[in-house]
């Protein structure tokens, strides 16, 4: 809370940190400081996202093993090693289950990553409605920027320069085996059918 801007009535603090829907305290520290607190959580392809991580990874320290050694546990018996953190974290219904003992799901707004690159000002103005804001955020805040694959923001007025994401947002993904991927996929599909259930929304991954 210390770190918080103050706020005046009408106004909202937003705070984003990719770790907390992962962290099992989380949920009780965040309700026991304000359960009146709106969830926004972006998420996407799990398989996809475990490939992001690792590329991510990889460019800080090249000498890490092969995605490949790292995602199974077992090669021969096709067994994903669920302790990397690349896999755990895209297992999102385990970690909506912890959320969901202290928060009701309509405290949640589920942010389609994919949507968020297809349709950024789509996307947004859900995120709007769902703070109870003004849509000012519109289709004329954002262009799509080919380089680098990612809608950028800009201002409608023209003033200054767009804002585009980082150098680590956007890199060309490793080669995965093909055999890997479907594995993957197929590790990851119930775990996405009762994320779906639980979220009354279908991402449209499988």
């Amino acid at each position: 809370r210390s770190l918080m801007p103050r706020t005046l009535e009408g106004q909202i603090t937003m705070e984003k940190t990719p770790s907390y829907f992962v962290t099992k305290e989380a949920p009780r520290r965040i309700y026991n400081m304000s359960r009146d607190t709106k969830l926004i959580v972006v998420v996407r392809n799990p398989v996809t996202r475990a490939i992001s991580d690792y590329t991510q990874t990889l460019s800080k320290n090249p000498t890490i093993p092969s995605f490949q050694a790292l995602a199974f546990k077992n090669v021969s018996t096709g067994l994903i090693d669920t302790s990397w953190s690349a896999v755990r974290i895209g297992i999102y219904a385990k970690h909506l289950d912890n959320w969901l003992q202290y928060f009701p799901l309509s405290k949640f707004l589920f942010v389609s990553g994919e949507r968020l690159v297809s349709d950024p000002a789509g996307e947004m103005g859900r995120v709007q409605d769902f703070l109870g804001l003004k849509r000012v955020v519109t289709d004329k805040h954002f262009y799509f920027n080919e380089t680098k694959g990612f809608p950028c923001l800009k201002k409608p007025e023209g003033g200054s320069k767009p804002r585009c994401l980082g150098k680590s947002k956007g890199r060309p993904h490793p080669k995965i085996d093909m055999q890997v991927v479907q594995r993957l996929r197929e590790f990851y599909r119930p775990f996405n059918m009762k994320f779906y259930q639980m979220t009354g929304q279908d991402f449209g991954w499988d």
